[in-house]
């Protein structure tokens, strides 16, 4: 009997939540894995008359720790069809993203009804994501299914409980626009795939966003210490990279019961951050110099600055241009800058590092997204 060889290249990730089940594509690096916790018990005792020390030892398995994953998908807006096999919405030009049902774990319960989940507001001119229902203790949770081996002799793995932790948007300036995800499972066992029931547009070319059309848009709250463009407060900066990370901080809870090797029962959330950072070249407008990169820094250095301890700028990451299609636009409205750090090139450029806040500490407002579809 001939050996059976699995490729990643063959993988294809499905996320169950009830009787839905999304079909995502992936990109090549995925990985996921659970480890054990063990105990080593050793003997340590001096020699009997009859000169025997014992030096054995014994080893017990205690539990599984939580299954780790991680995984990279494309920025895909899209407007629904309305109709047909694996359509996501019934009403036409409606928008959406194939990878949305991550943002519904990321941000809330990911309850799924008419649609939509809670905290999306769809309609046919875009899709705004809130995290208005992620001040919670528990998060939604789903089962991934990953199945490798196409349709002869699959092998499917399923990450019972999964939850998303952590979301990674990078700004690489000459690819598309990609989300790496990661979290955590109670388990992993091999089980059968679930057939796909939403699967729209996952095969479409013309709904991938291109890093190079992104956008930046900084405006200071204190438009006296940081007067920016004409005293209102706009820096205009140019980006040659960056990345924006949105965490959940999750722990993952395990029984400690003797006897039994226990397994993960659940997660709880840690404090929610969103941090990002981004680079652009050191740039000098040789007329006016107002809101450009050397102004910035020069401003964020300038005494006033310096006795401010937080400040605040109003940042929208536009991924996909201003007003193209498709776009995904990232609005951090409470931004705290740190002081830009040079980076000796070829060519000199800036690198800043932000933490977006909520308005209060209590509040859910650190970051709010908006897909509009192709």
């Amino acid at each position: 009997m001939a050996d059976v060889l699995y490729f990643s290249r063959d993988t294809k990730l499905y996320v169950e939540i009830g009787s839905d089940v999304w079909e995502l594509p992936v990109l090549d690096g995925f990985s996921f894995s659970q480890d054990s916790n063990s105990t080593e018990v050793t003997l340590a005792e001096m020699e009997s008359s009859a000169g025997v020390s014992r030096r054995g030892r014994a080893f017990f398995n205690d539990s599984l720790a939580p299954a780790e994953w991680s995984f990279s998908t494309y920025v895909r807006p899209f407007k629904s069809a309305g109709a047909g096999t694996g359509a996501v919405n019934t009403v036409a030009n409606s928008h959406h993203a194939v990878e949305e049902v991550l943002w519904a774990l990321m941000a809330g319960d990911a309850a799924y009804s008419s649609s939509s989940f809670t905290g999306f507001t769809r309609d046919t001119t875009d899709l705004d994501i809130s995290f208005s229902d992620s001040n919670k203790s528990t998060l939604g949770t789903a089962n991934l299914y990953f199945k490798m081996g196409g349709t002869t002799n699959p092998v499917v793995y399923k990450l019972s409980g999964a939850v998303v932790n952590e979301a990674t948007i990078d700004f690489d300036i000459d690819g598309l626009a990609t989300i790496n995800w990661s979290g955590f499972a109670n388990t992993v066992t091999q089980d059968s795939a679930p057939t796909p029931t939403l699967t729209e547009d996952i095969t479409a070319t013309d709904n991938f966003i291109r890093n190079r059309l992104t956008q930046l848009s900084i405006t200071a709250a204190d438009t006296t210490t940081f007067p920016g463009a004409n005293s209102d407060g706009v820096y205009n900066l140019t980006l040659t990279g960056g990345s924006i990370t949105i965490s959940n901080n999750i722990t993952f809870i395990t029984p400690e019961e003797l006897g039994i090797v226990n397994t993960p029962v659940g997660h709880v959330t840690g404090s929610r951050t969103v941090s990002g950072n981004f680079t652009c070249y050191l740039n000098l407008d040789t007329v006016a110099n107002n809101g450009t990169s050397t102004d910035f820094f020069n401003d964020l250095t300038s005494s006033g600055a310096l006795g401010k301890i937080t400040n605040e700028f109003a940042t929208t990451f536009k991924v996909g241009g201003a007003s193209g299609t498709p776009r995904l636009e990232l609005a951090m409205d409470h931004s705290h800058f740190e002081i830009p750090a040079h980076s000796i090139d070829d060519v000199i450029s800036l690198e800043t590092n932000f933490q977006a806040l909520p308005d209060t500490i209590s509040s859910t407002d650190e970051v709010a997204l908006k897909y509009v579809g192709a």
